[in-house]
C-alpha cells in the first residue's frame, strides 16, 4: 500500500520540476527578445539621425558648388564692367580702386572654394587607392570600392562577413576588416556609417522578426568588430539597417539577390569642415 501511495507522488513531482524548468527558459528566452528588440530600436533611431545628416552634408556640398559657380560669374562680370570703365572715359566716375578690390576678394574667395574641394577629392582619392592596393586579388572580389559625391563607399558581400541569415562576423572576415580599420583610423577627420542590407527573401529565425532586424545587426556586428578588435573610436561609427529597400540589382535572380546582400561601410568628411568655408563667403558691402 506504501508503494502505490509514493509512485503517484514521484511522478507529480516529476511534472512540478519539469514545468518549472521550461518557466523559467521562457522567461529568460523573453527577456532575450526584449533587450534585443530595445537595441534594435535605438540602433534604428541612431540610423535616421545618420541618414538625415548624411543628406544634409549632400545638400550643403551642393550648395559649395553652387557658390563656387556665382562667385565666378560675379568675377566675370566686375571684370567686364572694370573693362568698360578703362575703355570709355564718359564712366570716369566709376571707382576703379573698389571695383578692383572686390574682383580680388571674389577671386580669393573662388581660390577657396577649389582647393577645399579639390583637397577633398585628393583626399578621397589617397584613401581609395590605399584601400585597394592593401586588398588581395581574392578580397577585392568580394570588396567594392567607389567615390560618389565626395563619399567613399566599401561595399562588402555578405557571404565573406557572415553565414547564411547569420549576423555574426565569421573569422575569416577579420583579416579583410583589419586592412579597412587601419584606413579608417589613418584619416581620422571622416566619419563612418556601417550600413546593412539584404535582399528580399524574409528571415525566418527566432528573435529577428524581419530584414530589419538582421541588417541592422550586422551593421552593429561590424561596429562592434571594428571597436573592439581594431580600436576604432566608436564616437566615429554609426550602424544601421536598411532591410530589403535599397538594392541595387534585381532581387527575381539568384545574381541581384547576391548584390543586394551587402554591407556598406560608408566614409565621408565630417559636415563643419565645408561650413567654415560657406561662411566665410566675402563681404559686399565694399560699396557702400
Amino acid at each position: 500500500m506504501k508503494l502505490q501511495l509514493t509512485i503517484p507522488a514521484l511522478f507529480i513531482a516529476a511534472v512540478m520540476v519539469s514545468s518549472c524548468v521550461s518557466s523559467k527558459k521562457y522567461k529568460d528566452l523573453q527577456a532575450s527578445y526584449d533587450k534585443l528588440d530595445s537595441n534594435t530600436r535605438e540602433m534604428r533611431g541612431k540610423y535616421l539621425l545618420t541618414e538625415r545628416n548624411f543628406a544634409v552634408a549632400n545638400g550643403r556640398i551642393t550648395s559649395l558648388e553652387e557658390q563656387l559657380n556665382s562667385e565666378r560669374a560675379n568675377a566675370k562680370q566686375l571684370q567686364d564692367a572694370l573693362s568698360k570703365c578703362l575703355n570709355s572715359s564718359s564712366q570716369g566716375n566709376v571707382n576703379i580702386s573698389k571695383l578692383v578690390d572686390e574682383i580680388n576678394a571674389s577671386n580669393k574667395y573662388i581660390q577657396q572654394l577649389v582647393n577645399a574641394k579639390n583637397k577633398s577629392d585628393s583626399l578621397n582619392m589617397v584613401l581609395t587607392n590605399n584601400l585597394t592596393r592593401s586588398l588581395s586579388q581574392q578580397e577585392m572580389k568580394d570588396v567594392d570600392v567607389k567615390v560618389l559625391k565626395g563619399v567613399v563607399y566599401i561595399s562588402l558581400a555578405d557571404n565573406m562577413l557572415y553565414k547564411s541569415g547569420s549576423y555574426e562576423v565569421n573569422d575569416q572576415a577579420g583579416q579583410t576588416l583589419s586592412k579597412i580599420a587601419k584606413i579608417i583610423k589613418d584619416y581620422s577627420n571622416y566619419d563612418v556609417l556601417i550600413e546593412g542590407n539584404t535582399d528580399n527573401v524574409p528571415i525566418s529565425q527566432k528573435n529577428i522578426r524581419n530584414n530589419w532586424d538582421l541588417s541592422a545587426l550586422r551593421a552593429s556586428s561590424v561596429v562592434q568588430v571594428l571597436q573592439n578588435n581594431y580600436q576604432v573610436d566608436p564616437k566615429r561609427l554609426t550602424a544601421g539597417g536598411r532591410g530589403e529597400y535599397n538594392p541595387i540589382a534585381d532581387n527575381s535572380t539568384p545574381s541581384g539577390k547576391a548584390q543586394n546582400r551587402r554591407t556598406q561601410i560608408i566614409i565621408t568628411p565630417k559636415l563643419d569642415q565645408f561650413m567654415d568655408l560657406i561662411n566665410k563667403a566675402p563681404e559686399k558691402d565694399a560699396q557702400k
